[in-house]
């Protein structure tokens, strides 16, 4: 007697992530925002995941009222939003808070497409892109030289988990600080997140 094979369970067909959940394209891979899959899934809008914390805006607004307080307006074009740096056919990075010099990047430069060239200073406030096949750190170090490598003069990362600002140049070491210590953006723009925080009294000082 032969033996009947057991019919083969169908396996599930594999959604399509939209080109809308694509967050960045780094090595030319996507890197989706951070909670996709319940998108996906239908457990959550597009706009529950690409949007930023209350903490993570609350600091990055301090941080674009702070810059526009401390530089000349005339000499720095000041971009926020996640904006858009597009570094090679592989590469489309964003950034919390980008400073380009004016000589640079004058308005009449500024268009519908993503910024082509590097920015003098790169500020980003966590991650919110969701992190596959390497870890959170790994993430951060391989974005923090591609910007580096393409021109950036510094980037820094504030986190607001472990209460950490890291600040990296090209060339130079990079440094690790807690974030209630001040920070140098440019000559006469400086940070203390944790200092900014405990005087509005916030629970995150």
């Amino acid at each position: 007697m032969v033996a009947e094979k057991s019919p083969r369970k169908s396996k599930k067909p594999i959604k399509k992530v939209p080109d809308y959940l694509v967050y960045e394209i780094l090595d030319g891979k996507a890197i989706y925002y951070k909670g996709y899959r319940e998108v996906i899934a239908g457990k959550k809008s597009y706009e529950e995941v690409m949007g930023s914390s209350t903490l993570q805006a609350f600091i990055v607004a301090h941080l674009v009222m702070l810059l526009g307080r401390k530089l000349d307006e005339n000499l720095y074009t000041i971009l926020t939003s996640e904006a858009g740096i597009h570094l090679d056919k592989r590469n489309n990075l964003a950034g919390d808070v980008l400073i380009f010099d004016e000589t640079e990047l004058p308005i009449q430069f500024l268009d519908e497409h993503y910024a082509a060239i590097p920015p003098k200073i790169t500020i980003e406030v966590d991650i919110n892109a969701e992190v596959e096949n390497m870890t959170p750190q790994d993430y951060m170090y391989r974005k923090t030289e591609k910007l580096l490598d393409f021109g950036v003069e510094k980037v820094i990362w504030i986190t607001t988990s472990s209460k950490k600002v890291l600040i990296a140049t090209k060339g130079g070491d990079w440094v690790i600080k807690d974030w209630d210590k001040e920070v140098e953006i440019l000559p006469g723009a400086a940070f203390n997140i944790g200092q900014y925080l405990k005087q509005k009294g916030s629970k995150f000082a």
